[in-house]
């Protein structure tokens, strides 16, 4: 830090987006200009934040997902101060509410929804696998084959919740609970998650850093993605050859049934995470839950009594779970997209335009998990979701004062609205110059009208 007297140095915004690389990496945050090059590799919230944000004034990213007591730990990276800091309009009033929300002490008041979820996945496994294990009923087998879907279910809804706050009253006890829940219960890496989950909040809907948008060759949202872009991500391009143009013809009809089966592609990245050598904190804990899920799910459908009643309970606790595939998909699909990378003067802008919320009674709340406010979430991702519908209305307000929009729909428009998005890329797949030979399945199933 300066001294008294001493005198200050001043950077221009200009100077500080030269320092955006990994080996030289600089920040503003306030006003003040950090170079956190030594932290990329231990930041908890992985490299690709720090990464995709270099050499920006990031302070309502900053805000949004750290609690005050981190501003202190700046001082050992402060190099200076930035020259021509300005805050805009919105980003004040959403800092405000940050600051506001915080003096109520809604960050750390998480009420009894945790408790609550662990009690009703506790009651839902022991239903299944009882199921299971004492009945030769096969009806009995499918339930508890659904059954198992919904606590997966509801364990991503608290992996989720335990990635972005402590659920837990201490930091190892919530790292107990994501292993419990995540790898050992779903077979997920909550590892993983974490850096994928982390990219997709900072860089919300854009299609070259959100990795929530790339699933070429299955889906793509946008005729943007027709150019084969380049994922700064899994760092490599999007190749959209004849077979992803063939798929993506047809991804307003595959859209559902691909989504029953999308918690594969989840077990893949959880491995191939694991098996790379990228920085994985607790590496060996992530492995050894995910080797948990994979010795007690198999064995628990070995012991039903035909390969028959095995496919069916495994094809329908993936198909349950598919519900809450379609529903990250929801919030985002429809919603506005761009090109490039995240940018700290628009934070606040962007996590609006891209998000969309679903309209709900509090008593189906159990049911979306806190992502029907999508939105909410995206601005206070450190909020306990007990306090999303209560912080709704100051969101609401701040965005018509600004002229922003807030989207919400409900859960059977939103899903329309999904639904019209793929059809709408599916049809300028086709309908490029050098289109893939067409028949007449896709001609009767992409007629207008």
């Amino acid at each position: 830090m300066a001294m008294e007297g001493e005198k200050r140095r001043y950077i221009t915004s200009e100077e500080l987006r030269g320092h955006n690389t990994k080996a030289d990496l600089w920040i503003s945050i306030q006003g003040k200009v950090y170079d956190v090059t030594r932290w990329v590799k231990d930041h908890p919230g992985g490299d690709i934040p720090l990464l995709n944000l270099a050499g920006q004034d990031v302070t309502d990213a900053f805000v949004a997902y750290h609690p005050g007591t981190t501003w202190a730990l700046l001082d050992r990276f402060f190099v200076g101060y930035l020259a021509d800091y300005r805050v805009s309009p919105v980003s004040r009033d959403y800092r405000r509410l940050v600051a506001e929300f915080a003096r109520l002490g809604l960050f750390d008041k998480k009420g009894h929804g945790v408790l609550f979820s662990l009690i009703f996945m506790v009651v839902l496994f022991v239903v299944s696998v009882s199921g299971v294990l004492f009945s030769t009923s096969t009806f009995v087998h499918l339930i508890g084959g659904s059954l198992m879907g919904v606590l997966w279910i509801q364990s991503g809804f608290l992996g989720h919740d335990s990635g972005h706050y402590n659920v837990m009253s201490t930091p190892g006890l919530n790292r107990l609970m994501q292993i419990l829940s995540g790898n050992c219960l779903t077979g997920i890496s909550i590892g993983w998650w974490k850096r994928n989950h982390n990219a997709h909040h900072i860089a919300c809907n854009s299609l070259d850093f959100d990795p929530d948008l790339q699933h070429i060759p299955f889906f793509a949202v946008s005729s943007k993605f027709f150019t084969s872009l380049t994922s700064y991500f899994y760092e490599r391009k999007l190749a959209f050859n004849s077979i992803a143009r063939f798929l993506v013809s047809y991804q307003h009809w595959t859209f559902y049934p691909v989504m029953c089966v999308a918690r594969v592609n989840l077990f893949a990245q959880s491995a191939i995470l694991l098996l790379s050598n990228k920085k994985v904190p607790g590496r060996w804990q992530e492995t050894a839950g995910c080797i948990v899920f994979w010795i007690w799910y198999p064995l628990l459908v070995s012991t039903l009594p035909n390969w028959t009643e095995r496919v069916v309970f495994v094809v329908a606790s993936f198909a349950v779970t598919g519900i809450q595939h379609v529903q990250f998909c929801l919030n985002h699909f429809s919603a506005s997209v761009y090109v490039g990378p995240p940018r700290g003067n628009d934070w606040f802008e962007k996590q609006t335009m891209g998000t969309l919320d679903i309209l709900c009674s509090p008593w189906m709340d159990w049911f979306h998990g806190g992502l029907q406010f999508q939105v909410e979430h995206h601005l206070f991702p450190r909020l306990p979701r007990c306090h999303l519908r209560r912080i709704s209305p100051y969101v609401k307000e701040l965005c018509k004062k600004h002229g922003l929009p807030y989207t919400a729909a409900s859960f059977w428009d939103a899903n329309v609205r999904t639904i019209a998005t793929l059809r709408t890329a599916a049809l300028e797949a086709g309908d490029l110059a050098n289109p893939v030979p067409r028949n007449l399945v896709w001609e009767a199933v992409n007629t207008h009208g």
